[in-house]
């Protein structure tokens, strides 16, 4: 089965990337938690040895996913959908705990998990099938049965709410259909109507009172982000201090493990949402653009990936995959220098979360195996 032709057909470009990203997210969420004694709780390891778990729990099932074959009979897309909707009503039943306002987990015998992280890539590989399956989108069915297959667990999600996992859902959905074939003017209109629906929301809420469906901490993220001014010792403290962290840094940084944002505890949840502003102040901007660079490999791989993938299912895994990837990328980033608003959203690899952790990795096998798979082998 493991043959010296399958080896040489590995990724490794794309392999030693997420391997190096792994590392420096390691070594920056030691660096973010070990003096945090509610997080450690006296041991300045106890975190990045939850994380190491995650990571060995991951890299396990990735290279199991690798030398297996991505193409699952039809009866276990069932039951992965199927799983897919009962963990997440899993989570809105009284066994969910919430956390900072969103009912997003499951306590399992002292491990804690997050289905609607494992949800993104299981949704991936059930709609890349409902997809793969149908040559031309022409009936009024064939058009709208893709939104009606994300639905259930969309609102499921929303439910929570998670609204920063409904976005990433949101972005690879569309991603999906645009690679699936499905017009661009027919997407378009639907993009294009949900921001005409969400604009009347907020008009009708600031001139009518209509209520919103969103939380008040929701809110006042969104508000905070068009004015980070608005509430700076209060809803803005976080962006603010996140600024100031990758500001501080400046070019070369303060120096691994000297950085005084996240270990004086100016800045709350530095092991996860602004990890990359911790980064930013210890190994400044030398540190962040080498970052960077593994992330644009990640995402090249991902393009190439696609391009080379020799069925449309490949492709449309391949392609919600680097989807995810890169919206996570691009929101945490972008709420780390405050160009864009707090969704809750980690950083791919390198922030704190065992769920988001196996989740990446596990995602990294299915590319992998589409690799592996782009021509006929023996196995």
């Amino acid at each position: 089965m493991w043959d010296k032709k399958t080896f040489k057909n590995i990724d490794y470009y794309l392999l030693i990337s997420v391997f190096l990203l792994v590392i420096i997210g390691l070594v920056m969420v030691y660096s973010a938690t070990r003096n945090n004694y509610d997080l450690t709780g006296g041991d300045p390891y106890a975190v990045v040895k939850k994380q190491l778990v995650a990571v060995a729990i991951g890299v396990v099932g990735m290279i199991m996913i690798m030398f297996s074959d991505y193409r699952l009979p039809d009866l276990m897309y069932q039951i992965l959908y199927g799983l897919n909707v009962v963990l997440l009503l899993l989570v809105l039943s009284p066994l969910g705990t919430e956390v900072k306002g969103a009912k997003s987990w499951l306590n399992l015998g002292g491990f804690s998990l997050q289905p609607s992280e494992f949800a993104k890539l299981l949704m991936i590989l059930t709609l890349a099938k409902h997809l793969a399956e149908k040559e031309e989108a022409e009936t009024f069915w064939e058009l709208w049965s893709p939104f009606v297959h994300i639905a259930v667990p969309l609102v499921l999600i929303l439910l929570q709410p998670d609204l920063g996992t409904t976005l990433v859902f949101i972005f690879f959905f569309f991603a999906m259909l645009y690679i699936a074939g499905y017009s661009r003017r027919f997407l378009l209109g639907i993009i294009l109507s949900g921001v005409l629906a969400l604009v009347l929301l907020f008009v009708g809420h600031y001139f009518f009172g209509t209520p919103l469906p969103f939380k008040e901490y929701q809110i006042q993220r969104m508000m905070i982000f068009l004015n980070p001014d608005r509430d700076p010792t209060g809803s803005g403290w976080n962006v603010r201090q996140a600024i100031i962290a990758v500001g501080s840094g400046r070019f070369f940084g303060k120096g691994l493990f000297q950085g005084t944002q996240g270990r004086l505890g100016f800045l709350p949840e530095s092991h996860n949402d602004f990890i990359f502003a911790i980064l930013c102040e210890e190994l400044g901007f030398i540190g962040a653009f080498l970052t960077l660079i593994l992330f644009f490999t990640l995402i090249w791989r991902c393009l190439v990936i696609i391009q080379q993938a020799k069925d449309k299912n490949g492709v449309l895994v391949a392609t919600g995959i680097m989807a995810m990837f890169l919206f996570h990328i691009l929101e945490n980033i972008g709420m780390n220098i405050g160009l864009m608003p707090i969704t809750g959203i980690p950083l791919p690899f390198i922030s704190s979360g065992g769920s988001s952790m196996i989740t990446n990795l596990l995602a990294v096998g299915f590319l992998e195996n589409i690799w592996i798979r782009r021509q006929k082998l023996l196995f």
